[in-house]
């Protein structure tokens, strides 16, 4: 994954063919970088990112409405501005049925004025459920009803055992707070983020009308303290392999028989499935305690907390600002609600996505523009080839297997196949909330259609207008939507250092790279998880993932709270592997095509590195920094590229770097995921 909301592969990789014939000038500077954002009174060797970013960095202001500015929050703000123009064409003139349900369904969100009208009347039906339950198993079983709250999460997904086939999971569900730590930790700024939920609480309630929202507020936390106390922690649930628990109807009822399985799992239509793969086995245990020994009231005060507060957004203006106080601006030190239409865009997305994605690639997704991408896939297939059998460290039995996971990658480029059929979605012109509910009722039963049958290999998790990426490490398959494949990601106008940084490194060299990260080298070839490595190559992987985690341990970004160097793990190790990746694909390229001018003063290596640090151009507020350094599995911005390039040889060399530099790494203390190259 490329950044905190999934960013996992964000440039392409230009191919050599692509990149000798510049026709037009690159979007940023003259060759493809803004140079005018450098610092260069910061040694390269003291502060890498300072000296490529510094005056960009003292000199760009977060928005009011974001949590952080860079590269990854300007593209998406380019691509609204496109799909706001399909989707009010589509609600002033509808050319179909489907084009029609989107239409409807942002109109009905922009109806601020109905909104307020109608008030709670939309909302009543659905707390009137939650009040009427008289009993646990009818608690659980409403917890288990699409766009309901529970504390534990049942879906559907390929069996990691055979991916072909898909399973039942459940595990851990999430809480009010965003993790675990927010309720345990000490510190005046936790103490203080909790008096701030507890207020939050007592106003939705208040506005609600409900009776004793003080008492209520401190029961639901008590509750959520409890649970919380029992869940994993976000490192422990990066554990492939202690997460995959399947077992029998049997054995999951002794794991936690308060969860009445037999009959929740039939009224979730999920009757016929034999087993359930379990991931957090102990939180799911104690959660159904906590069903047995805390009241039903107050069980039904969280879901109705809960469901307040998930569908706060639809509900009149005075909940949507108690949301926003909170979750964005106390937390993540956001002072400005962002624009409506914005967000009603971001809802689309998750309800109608490929309705609107079908409409976007017409408008801009070409054929040219998909040859290209294929093309810079194969190049850095190649490259990851090269250095697969090259791996020192790697012995033959191993590295075999490696290549025929390599072998059996499946790139997904632009847009799916196949777009979903929303002919059996129900959308109404008036009311937002029920859309919310049905649109989480129609992804549930397109789940239960799947179920029966093999996994369908063509289904997209992500829309065609989303600026990100993923790798499926169950299909073996990188997902790149149309939208990310466009500057400042993807500019074949740029020069080819750029490119081979800002495409090949943290993009597809990265996502190809979580393959082979701590997670993704325990699936094989054909997704399933299974080990593959023999002992002698998985023990010196095994130091060098361990190092890599150690040195982003001793990182402090936000004072008394650190990089967590486990959870951290994957993504970093994606970060060094790509680079090292995509740089011996760069000198391939110079290989073939001769020693590339100095431009500016910068040298082909230079500019390498340089693409690639600016491609990591970010900065957070600190309150969303603190969420991510809980939670997330990305560092930093900063040390994405500060802690990822003072491992490599080359970049050293590129820029003179010494002892008595800050980021000088001794060679015997670098971590390198694929072995040393020429300059380490």
């Amino acid at each position: 994954m490329r950044r905190t909301y999934l960013l996992a592969a964000a440039s392409l990789l230009a191919a050599p063919a692509l990149l000798i014939a510049q026709t037009a000038r690159p979007r940023y500077g003259s060759w493809g970088l803004e140079l005018a954002d450098m610092d260069r009174s910061v040694k390269p060797g003291d502060d890498f990112y300072e000296f490529a970013e510094g005056t960009w960095l003292k000199n760009h202001p977060i928005p009011a409405d974001k949590v952080g500015a860079g590269y990854n929050y300007d593209l998406p703000d380019e691509i609204e501005g496109q799909v706001r123009q399909i989707v009010e064409e589509a609600a002033a003139n509808p050319t179909s049925p489907t084009a029609r349900k989107v239409g409807d369904f942002y109109a009905a969100w922009m109806d601020e004025q109905g909104i307020e009208a109608r008030g709670l009347a939309p909302l009543r039906p659905y707390l009137a459920k939650i009040d009427a339950v008289r009993t646990r198993p009818a608690l659980v079983r409403l917890m288990m009803h699409p766009g309901m709250p529970s504390p534990l999460n049942v879906g559907i997904n390929a069996d990691q055992d055979d991916p072909t086939r898909y399973t039942v999971n459940a595990g851990q569900g999430q809480l009010g707070l965003p993790v675990r730590d927010y309720y345990l930790l000490d510190g005046e700024k936790y103490v203080a983020i909790r008096k701030a939920y507890r207020d939050y609480l007592i106003r939705l309630q208040t506005l609600a009308g409900l009776s004793d929202p003080q008492g209520r507020a401190d029961r639901i936390i008590a509750l959520e303290t409890r649970l919380s106390q029992d869940q994993w922690t976000p490192e422990r649930r990066r554990d492939p392999v202690a997460t995959h628990n399947p077992i029998t109807r049997a054995q999951l009822t002794a794991l936690a028989p308060e969860f009445d399985w037999d009959a929740t799992l039939a009224a979730m239509g999920l009757g016929a499935a034999k087993t359930v793969d379990v991931a957090e086995t102990t939180a799911v245990t104690a959660t159904g305690k906590r069903l047995a020994d805390v009241p039903l009231s107050t069980w039904k005060e969280w879901m109705t907390a809960r469901f307040l507060s998930d569908h706060a957004a639809y509900l009149p203006r005075a909940f949507d600002q108690a949301n926003f106080d909170f979750y964005k601006k106390t937390l993540y030190d956001v002072p400005e609600q962002r624009a409506r239409w914005k967000r009603g865009i971001a809802l689309l997305d998750d309800a109608l996505g490929e309705a609107v994605g079908a409409i976007y690639v017409q408008r801009y997704w070409t054929p040219a523009t998909q040859a290209k991408a294929d093309e810079l896939v194969a190049d850095m297939r190649a490259a990851y080839r090269d250095k697969i059998q090259a791996a020192s460290w790697m012995d033959d039995a191993t590295r075999t297997a490696a290549l025929a996971k390599l072998a059996t990658f499946d790139p997904r480029i632009g847009h799916p196949a196949k777009w979903i059929d929303y002919s059996t979605l129900a959308v109404s012109r008036t009311d937002p909330l029920a859309n919310a509910m049905a649109s989480d009722a129609f992804g549930w039963r397109l789940a239960l259609a799947r179920f029966p049958h093999p996994v369908d290999r063509g289904l997209w998790y992500m829309t065609p207008q989303t600026v990100n990426a993923y790798y499926d490490p169950t299909m073996n398959q990188i997902t790149l939507p149309a939208a990310i494949l466009q500057p400042p990601f993807f500019d074949p106008n740029a020069d080819p250092a750029v490119n081979y940084a800002e495409t090949g490194a943290t993009t597809i060299g990265h996502e190809m790279g979580h393959g082979f990260d701590d997670q993704g080298r325990q699936y094989d070839e054909k997704g399933r998880l299974r080990d593959w490595w023999t002992a002698a190559s998985a023990a010196k992987y095994t130091v060098q993932a361990d190092r890599l985690a150690n040195q982003f341990d001793q990182y402090e970004p936000i004072p008394g709270t650190r990089i967590k160097g486990r959870l951290t793990l994957g993504e970093n190790l994606a970060d060094l592997g790509g680079l090292e990746t995509a740089y011996a694909a760069y000198r391939r390229y110079v290989s073939r095509h001769g020693e590339p001018p100095v431009l500016d003063g910068f040298t082909g290596d230079q500019r390498f590195f340089l693409a690639y640090a600016q491609a990591w151009q970010g900065k957070r507020r600190e309150g969303a920094q603190r969420a991510a350094l809980l939670s997330d599995p990305h560092s930093p911005d900063k040390y994405r590229v500060n802690g990822i390039v003072r491992n490599f040889g080359p970049w050293y060399t590129a820029f003179a770097v010494k002892p008595g530099d800050a980021l000088y790494l001794a060679p015997e203390r670098r971590v390198s995921v694929w072995g040393p190259v020429k300059g380490d």
